[in-house]
């Protein structure tokens, strides 16, 4: 949520339009304890802004802030100023009695929301929001995010000599092994521990499978490879740098989400998909939630059934036994991320909303 507020940030500055950003800058580590003053403070520079005139449109970047919506209501209406809010998923389904009481009071003050993908914006149509205000703009990403170009050998020696060569590969190199990737925070919904458990012990052992990123899950994942016999063919990189992660993207062969759903806990998009394919990685995706408004099966991935190990096998397997598939599914990645995925159209498509619902806005104060 954070990337994706400050890479649409980032395009609408090259559009024309003039941006008054209201932006709480601290660490993870501090974000939760300055949330509150963030919010307090924001709520006053918003209504005084709309006092002023000096303001059109608000674009809350989440649900979260866009919490002030009810409150800001009466003065962004009496003064013409339309509001909308973007929203990610959990930010919407979060399993919460007083949240969930809030969430259609927030959609009935906001003029437009933009929900990051289809299943996204079912979920807000399930608690409220009239489907006139729904308008469905994927997240992009930015074409230079990664922009080394390293070539795939060079990348997995990197990856290798950081973290060390994988084991037992089966009489291959090691260099040579079918290198599955995950990348995200570890948590039940993302079905790393399932994959770990009910997949990957049905691949070859020249299959292996490398995670980045922390999360509650993390120990859970570690004892599935444990009980699955294969924990020498798991790696839990963490927390990675941005060179580690793009040299983990460009050294694997398969970007790989394996999703389960979860009760209030949703995959809204998948920024990290796009992010993968942007450094020629197709995607292995179970066909759910946000997922599928990602990987179009057959051009930069396959899409299959959430929670049949048997499909995912087979689409793995599909990959590993024609190499000249692999390497057009790599290419194709990239391009179909450049083709459908770049800031500058999606913040476009966010601004004709805006400034319809502005216009409107203004007619009726």
């Amino acid at each position: 949520m954070q990337r994706v507020a400050t890479d649409l940030h980032h395009a609408l500055l090259q559009c024309d339009v003039r941006i008054e950003p209201v932006v709480l800058r601290a660490s993870w580590r501090w974000t939760h304890v300055r949330a509150g003053l963030f919010l307090g403070s924001s709520l006053f520079r918003i209504a005084a802004a709309a006092r002023r005139g000096s303001v059109d449109a608000v674009l809350f970047s989440s649900m979260v802030t866009a919490s002030l919506a009810p409150l800001l209501q009466g003065t962004l209406r009496k003064h013409g100023v339309a509001s909308a809010a973007i929203v990610h998923g959990r930010d919407a389904t979060l399993p919460s009695a007083p949240y969930q009481w809030l969430a259609p009071r927030i959609f009935a003050a906001l003029d437009a929301v933009f929900p990051v993908s289809r299943a996204t914006g079912a979920a807000c149509l399930e608690r409220g929001l009239a489907a006139t205000k729904l308008h469905v703009v994927p997240n992009g990403v930015s074409p230079d995010r990664f922009g080394s170009d390293w070539p795939r050998g060079a990348a997995r020696a990197m990856l290798f000599e950081r973290f060390g060569a994988p084991e037992n590969v089966a009489g291959r190199r090691p260099e040579n092994i079918l290198l599955l990737c995950s990348a995200g925070r570890q948590v039940k919904r993302k079905g790393f521990a399932w994959f770990v458990e009910q997949v990957l012990p049905r691949l070859p052992e020249d299959v292996h499978y490398w995670l980045a990123g922390e999360g509650p899950e993390t120990e859970r994942i570690l004892a599935a490879a444990d009980r699955a016999g294969v924990a020498h063919r798991v790696r839990l990189l963490g927390r990675l740098t941005h060179k580690e992660l793009e040299g983990m993207y460009r050294a694997a062969d398969l970007f790989v989400m394996p999703n389960v759903p979860v009760p209030g806990d949703m995959e809204g998009f998948g920024v990290v998909m796009l992010e993968a394919g942007l450094c020629g990685l197709p995607t292995v995706g179970a066909n759910i939630e946000g997922i599928a408004d990602v990987v179009e099966d057959g051009r930069n991935g396959r899409l299959v059934r959430s929670g049949d190990a048997t499909a995912f096998c087979e689409a793995i397997l599909a990959y590993r036994r024609a190499p000249d598939m692999l390497e057009a599914a790599r290419s194709g990645a990239a391009s179909h991320v450049l083709e459908r995925f770049g800031w500058r159209e999606t913040a476009e498509k966010y601004l004709n909303v805006l400034k319809t619902c502005a216009s409107l806005r203004r007619k009726a104060s």
